[in-house]
Formats: structure tokens, C-alpha cells, sequence
């Protein structure tokens, strides 16, 4: 059934149950992607090419970091959170996308539809929280060399990463919960590929105005105050960076921030773009959840690999090639 039809079923389906005593949504529909009606075959091998190379270069990197002690590091350490974040990321929407294209069905039951709401933000924060602490880590490394192992040891490392997957779950259970506490009685189709806060509480038969309030403050605030943090800590780097005299001093340094200053763009660039330009969001939304869901954790494991020199060295020593140089 086209999107069109959908929206034709969906009210008639709001009619009736104007007629009847408001019947609880068990499940949910989802839309798809706008004007892409026919289009099933392509988007089914695309998207699963990119599900497939996201795992495959997660998984190298996690292996490679894992199975090398020269990269047990603390910088090593948050890029294997990051690649984890990855795989999971990729993962809320991605396998669910490609069952409805192969079976020609869109339902999402309710309780898929909460857990990708939960699991969205629950990363997505996460992600934006981790950017901000590898920023931290890379300020240390470049500006305070000589005390970077005892600053960034193991325990703090450990609490840092704790941090922000426990502050996250706490963050994405509170708008879960707004959220699914609302009565949804009206149509049950969702204008999305996926389940997320807004496209489903325009379905709701409540008062909207603080779940949608907290949301906007929470998703706009949180990578906020990520993005700052993460500017003050590289305006302390380039300050320092602007203090060393030699080129190699100078190239170390690049080749330190360049792939998490890389990383960082793609991740709040859109973000930056749909909040900046509100007569381009309703536009924008779609492609930029769709770079955020497929194509971000995707180019990840590639831009840290093409840049990094010890991980393309534990990758050859991992398939049993040259080991890494001391």
C-alpha cells in the first residue's frame, strides 16, 4: 500500500473511532520514506549494504583494539565505545526497515515502537556525551603529555564511560516514559521510517505541550552544552598546538584530533543544520535520520582507520599480516 493509502486508511480509521469509545493503538504503522513508492528493491539493497559494512567495520575495530595490547589505550578505549554505540545505533532502525520492505508490511507493535524511542535517545546521547569526553581526552593528550597516563588512568576511563552510558539510560527512560504515558486513541500511523517523539505524539488523544517541550529543551540542550564543552577543548588544543615550534610536533598533533574532529562534524553538523534552518526541517528530518542512523556509524570505523596508522597495523595483524611497529 502507497503512503497515500495509508494516510486514506488511517482516516477512516480516526472516523470510526470518533463513533466508538476511544480503542487503545496496540500497534503503529510506519510510513516509510516520503515519494519513495516503488522504490522497495532499491532502498532493501541499500540499506542492507550499509547495515552490513557498519557491522563488519565496528566489529574489525572492536577485534583489532581488543586483540592488541599496544591499543589499550585510553583513546583506544572510547573508540571501542564508540564503535559498540555504532553497531547499536545502526541497529534501532535499520533490521526493523528492512523486515517491512521484504514483507511488504509496515505495523511496528507497541512495544517495538517504545523500544525505538528509548534505544534512539538512549544512544544518541550517549554518542554525544562520549564525543565530548574523547574531546577532553585529546586536550589532555596534547596539552598535558607528561601527566596524560595518570590524569586519563584506567578507573577514570572506566567512570567516564559509565557516566554517560547511566546518564543517557536515565535521560531516554524519562522521555520513553512521557512519551508511552499518553492515551494514543486517534490514527495509528506514524509519518516516519521509525518511531521517534515527535511523529508519535502528534497521534496522541492528550495535551502534547510538556512532553514536546521537554524533548525539544533536552535534545537541544544536551548536544549544546556537548558542542561547547567540545570547542573549549579544542580551542585549548589549537592554543597549544600554536606553541610548538617543530613540524613533527605539528603533525602529531593533527593526525591526534583530525579523524575525532571528523567524527564530531558528521555528527552535529545535520543536528546543527535542521535546529539552525526551521523552514528546512520538515525537509531535512528524514535525511538527516537516515545519515544519523546508516550513514554515521558506517563512515566511523572508515575515517578512524584511513587516518590512524596503528589501527590499520593491527588490522594486518589481525588477518595475520606485519605486526604493528614498536
Amino acid at each position: 500500500m502507497t503512503n497515500a493509502g495509508h494516510k486514506r486508511k488511517a482516516q477512516r480509521n480516526e472516523s470510526s473511532m470518533g463513533r466508538v469509545n476511544h480503542t487503545a493503538v496496540t500497534h503503529f504503522i510506519l510510513l516509510g520514506i516520503p515519494n519513495t513508492d516503488g522504490l522497495q528493491t532499491i532502498l532493501f539493497v541499500t540499506f542492507l549494504a550499509f547495515y552490513l559494512c557498519t557491522l563488519l567495520g565496528n566489529l574489525l575495530i572492536l577485534l583489532a583494539i581488543l586483540a592488541d595490547p599496544r591499543l589499550h589505550t585510553p583513546m583506544y578505549f572510547f573508540l571501542c565505545n564508540l564503535s559498540v554505540l555504532d553497531i547499536g545505533f545502526s541497529s534501532i532502525s535499520t533490521p526493523k526497515f528492512l523486515a517491512n520492505l521484504w514483507a511488504k508490511n509496515r505495523t511496528i507493535s507497541l512495544g517495538g515502537c517504545m523500544s525505538q524511542v528509548f534505544f534512539w535517545h538512549f544512544l544518541g546521547s550517549t554518542e554525544c556525551l562520549l564525543y565530548t569526553i574523547m574531546a577532553y581526552d585529546r586536550y589532555v593528550a596534547i596539552c598535558h603529555p607528561l601527566r596524560y597516563l595518570l590524569i586519563m588512568n584506567r578507573r577514570v576511563c572506566a567512570l567516564l564511560a559509565a557516566g554517560t552510558w547511566i546518564t543517557s539510560s536515565f535521560h531516554a527512560t524519562i522521555l520513553t516514559s512521557l512519551t508511552f504515558t499518553l492515551p494514543y486513541c486517534r490514527s495509528n500511523v506514524v509519518d516516519s521510517f521509525f518511531c521517534d517523539i515527535f511523529p508519535v505524539v502528534k497521534l496522541a488523544c492528550a495535551d502534547t505541550y510538556i512532553i514536546e517541550t521537554v524533548t525539544f529543551t533536552n535534545t537541544g540542550m544536551v548536544p549544546m552544552t556537548c558542542f561547547l564543552l567540545i570547542l573549549s577543548s579544542y580551542i585549548r588544543i589549537v592554543y597549544s598546538v600554536l606553541k610548538i615550534n617543530s613540524a613533527k610536533g605539528w603533525r602529531k598533533a593533527v593526525s591526534t584530533c583530525a579523524s575525532h574532529l571528523a567524527v564530531v562534524t558528521l555528527f552535529f553538523g545535520p543536528c546543527a543544520l535542521v535546529y539552525t534552518q526551521p523552514q528546512l526541517s520538515k525537509v531535512l528530518v528524514t535525511p538527516v535520520q537516515i545519515f544519523s542512523n546508516v550513514v554515521t556509524p558506517m563512515l566511523n570505523p572508515t575515517i578512524y582507520t584511513l587516518r590512524n596508522k596503528e589501527v590499520k597495523a593491527a588490522l594486518r595483524k589481525l588477518r595475520g599480516g606485519q605486526t604493528p611497529a614498536r
